[in-house]
């Protein structure tokens, strides 16, 4: 195992463990056999050591998301799928990974470089489907930059994890019926031709 592999190994233990605020770079170091200054060559922060092993969850959400956007299913179901997918991940990560989520969230509402690339790939994802959808007629945008913005501010608070934590507590199946009654509107405004 390659040494960011190790430290990385020890942080993610360490954080399911103690938390964001209970990890320290010289605890994963010492752990490791080597001083904290080593561990600074290869994550130049806490919070850099921290978002990689948030940012090993995030690329596990991409991959399956990106299984969403490749399927043969027609654009809209694509769409359903996406944000459903999206949805159901970061409240799964609250529920069983908190302090990965928690991660996620502090990376997300201070726009480190984690949570920047990770918008790009979900953008870059939803572009794809909503080009699909365009291309097939099943959706009609006269702006295409305007469509992709829509789909996102509408879903913002089933898959921003700010929104996601401040509704923890909302029952699931309440979340759900929403969810579906935004997707419908989505799927109206990409067929009709709104933006």
């Amino acid at each position: 195992m390659s040494t960011d592999a190790r430290l990385l190994a020890i942080a993610s233990e360490h954080l399911a463990r103690l938390g964001p605020k209970g990890v320290t770079v010289v605890a994963v170091a010492a752990e490791a056999g080597m001083t904290h200054a080593n561990v600074y060559r290869y994550f130049p922060s806490k919070d850099a050591l921290l978002d990689a092993v948030a940012g090993r969850w995030l690329r596990d959400v991409e991959t399956r998301l990106a299984g969403i956007a490749d399927a043969p299913d027609p654009a809209e179901d694509k769409i359903e799928r996406f944000i459903i997918a999206l949805s159901l991940a970061q409240r799964e990560a609250l529920s069983a990974e908190p302090n990965v989520f928690s991660v996620h969230l502090d990376a997300t509402v201070a726009s480190r470089p984690i949570a920047r690339r990770h918008r790009v790939r979900l953008r870059t994802l939803v572009e794809r489907v909503v080009e699909e959808g365009i291309a097939s007629g099943a959706f009609v945008a006269r702006d295409r930059e305007r469509a992709i913005a829509c789909i996102f501010d509408a879903s913002y608070r089933f898959t921003h994890p700010l929104a996601i934590q401040q509704d923890a507590e909302v029952p699931r199946d309440l979340l759900e019926a929403r969810l579906g009654a935004v997707i419908q509107a989505i799927q109206r405004i990409l067929r009709s031709g709104a933006f």
